[in-house]
């Protein structure tokens, strides 16, 4: 599984990889014996660091180990271009540092060259589906904006040990030359918190803690305020985003 999560990586020569939560390191020895320059690797659990230490022993000035959260970590920070990520993602904080990565990405699209992440299969749809479906919603948006987003393969309980409960997925998010349409992040963000805070209601009501009248508001950018949230394409979210009052 490690090896076709590699492939799935594309041409590693030349490139500096960043893994958050690497564990035991199954991950980390294949991507070093990957041709990349090196590997950077962020793990909070000191259990972990002396095996990964000894895999640096094996692939000297090759590995490079930083203890932390990685939430509190500017991976693009840890290595010089170019780079991507490449991670099995600790489950409580993936979708966390998604956000996070894609705030950089809206800032500098050229952060990272792609990010192949494992998450839990319901949060894998949910980063790749498409409007009018049950799992778009609030890292959809975001992820379709600024990348490429493709649903790879699944990876079975038994691939881990011990095995998960859940069934995981991989992903390939690879960042477009520029957002697909002109908004602000900051914008982009409360919108969507709003409308998908309440996605069974119509725009109209979800949108009420952001203006008084959203309904005029809607009308005027011609979106129909009977609408609810899964419906809106990226454009259509991109648009309010644009007008919404500060």
């Amino acid at each position: 599984m490690t090896d076709r999560i590699l492939r799935a990586c594309g041409r590693l020569e030349g490139m500096r990889i960043l893994e958050v939560g690497p564990g035991q390191g199954a991950l980390t020895q294949a991507l070093l014996a990957s041709d990349a320059v090196d590997v950077t690797v962020v793990e909070k659990d000191r259990r972990c660091i002396p095996v990964l230490e000894a895999l640096g022993q094996a692939h000297p000035g090759r590995l490079h180990i930083r203890e932390g959260d990685a939430l509190k970590t500017d991976l693009a920070s840890l290595a010089p271009p170019p780079r991507m990520i490449v991670s099995n993602l600790p489950y409580n904080i993936g979708t966390a540092l998604l956000v996070l990565w894609l705030k950089q990405l809206a800032a500098d699209a050229a952060c990272y060259r792609s990010l192949v992440l494992m998450f839990q299969k319901e949060v894998a749809e949910r980063i790749a589906a498409k409007p009018d479906t049950k799992a778009y919603g609030r890292l959809s948006v975001p992820a379709g904006w600024l990348c490429e987003v493709e649903l790879l393969f699944d990876v079975p309980p038994g691939c881990f040990s011990p095995p998960p409960k859940v069934t995981s997925s991989v992903i390939r998010l690879t960042p477009r030359p520029q957002p697909l349409y002109p908004a602000s992040w900051d914008a982009l963000e409360r919108l969507l918190a709003a409308a998908f805070g309440q996605r069974r209601k119509m725009l109209r009501s979800a949108l009420r803690s952001l203006m008084p009248a959203p309904e005029m508001w809607l009308t005027n950018t011609g979106i129909d305020p009977t609408r609810r949230a899964e419906t809106l394409s990226i454009e259509e979210f991109c648009l309010l985003a644009n007008i919404l009052p500060i």
